[in-house]
């Protein structure tokens, strides 16, 4: 049965009346389709439990989504691409197993533009040196937890600059919202570049029935069981999953009833969303010799505002170039329409590569992940002070609604990996306590 059929017939089952689940002998309702619900929906599947996965967008995967808005030759990663932590991502064996083209991370940008203009080598040799020594420069201290800014500044201006550069395209946020606890939390290793990594998701989960475009608008947990109401109506289980966005939570689009708890509202208060976004630009390979320019870094500012963007060049030999961005520049990007955000990344391309690159570009396709109400953002950020927040979400919430996703994965925290771990250590949480 197809997807779409089987989302068909749970939305058919969503209208009918609802009938108040029997206690622990009720479903358990997944909130989301993305790695960590879908992970979690399989877990619970594996052992017998029965389980209702609602998604409000009209596809599954989340954040980990391939775009082919400039055609099917053209696909690019607009969230997820990286297979972060490779040695213990379970992603990895996935995508060896169905054959996904996989690549290493290449090192630096061949090329450097530094406000319009090629940077000279000495700005090329500082920028390197930095960047080489920020592992160091970012470990925590004796103290309150600080940020990547503060942290940075203590060594310097250079590495204050590469900490800024770290934080927004790497974390999507500007390094004085980012704590630096969290961020020496975060895990490392082997990072493993995929070719298509939210095609890789879609396909691993395609026979897990989701009732697309239904979207949680409240959640009831008085009593016994819980009620979430939908726009096709209300479902009933013994324990919810909760898998959507920090962002989305932040934005009171779910309404509980009774209100979270003042613990859980707090740590929440300690997480933000970054706002990592990319603009894919589809390129006329007779009018630009790809092979020739290789990635390329444009440092820019407009005012105060950091609008720096990191261009992958024809990844995966593709006619594309996809620009990255992160932190206020790149909320400022999303805000201004996808029109508006693909001339500006045209403008900058063609200041690196020539006036002959302009003609080159016949198309644009926004990634912002800002703007999308479904998400209101990249990934969760742990803000200064607040490196506990992921951990302490862990918590089931009066037993019957658990949170789950990359904003509460720990060390594997803002990855589909992380997400996907996540998931499944809710799914289980929730077999322990229904017994």
């Amino acid at each position: 049965m197809s997807l779409t059929r089987r989302a068909a017939l749970i939305g058919a089952l969503l209208a009918a009346p609802a009938v108040r689940a029997a206690g622990r002998d009720g479903p358990v309702i997944v909130v989301g389709a993305g790695a960590a619900g879908l992970a979690a929906a399989d877990i619970l599947r594996q052992a017998g439990r029965p389980v209702t996965v609602i998604e409000a967008r009209d596809r599954i995967g989340g954040r980990a989504h391939t775009e082919l808005g400039l055609g099917p030759d053209c696909p690019f990663d607009a969230g997820a691409e990286y297979v972060h932590w490779a040695e213990r991502n379970p992603w990895r064996a996935v995508a060896e197993r169905e054959n996904v083209r996989i690549a290493g991370q290449e090192g630096w940008a061949r090329i450097l533009f530094v406000d319009g203009r090629p940077a000279t080598v000495t700005e090329r040799n500082r920028r390197r040196a930095a960047f080489s020594g920020l592992d160091a420069a970012l470990k925590p201290v004796d103290g309150p937890d600080r940020s990547l800014a503060e942290a940075a500044a203590a060594a310097g201006p250079d590495m204050a600059l590469a900490a800024a550069g770290l934080a927004r395209l790497s974390l999507g946020e500007e390094p004085e919202r980012v704590s630096v606890l969290d961020y020496d939390r975060l895990w490392s290793g082997t990072d493993l570049w995929l070719d298509g990594y939210g095609s890789l998701v879609r396909r691993r989960f395609a026979t897990m029935p989701v009732s697309l475009g239904t979207a949680a608008t409240a959640i009831d947990w008085t009593g016994e069981g819980v009620r979430v109401t939908t726009p096709g109506g209300t479902l009933d289980a013994a324990a919810v999953i909760l898998t959507v966005p920090v962002g989305v939570l932040a934005a009171g689009t779910i309404r509980f009833t009774p209100d979270l708890p003042a613990p859980t509202r707090d740590a929440l208060g300690g997480l933000g969303m970054g706002a990592y976004s990319k603009v894919g630009l589809r390129l006329d390979p007779a009018r630009i010799d790809l092979k020739a320019v290789g990635d390329a870094v444009s440092v820019a500012h407009r005012g105060d505002q950091d609008r720096t963007i990191y261009f992958e060049v024809s990844p995966f030999d593709r006619p594309l170039a996809v620009a990255n961005i992160g932190g206020d520049g790149s909320r400022a990007l999303c805000e201004l329409g996808e029109a508006a955000a693909v001339a500006e990344v045209t403008d900058r391309l063609v200041a690196i590569l020539g006036t002959q690159a302009r003609g080159a570009v016949t198309a644009g396709k926004l990634a912002g992940w800002w703007t999308d109400p479904h998400a209101r953002g990249s990934y969760a950020i742990a803000h200064p002070g607040h490196a506990d927040a992921r951990t302490a979400l862990q918590a089931a919430i009066g037993d019957r609604i658990f949170l789950a996703g990359e904003a509460y994965a720990g060390g594997g925290a803002m990855t589909v990996g992380g997400a996907t771990l996540d998931g499944e250590r809710a799914a289980r949480a929730v077999l322990r306590m229904l017994g």
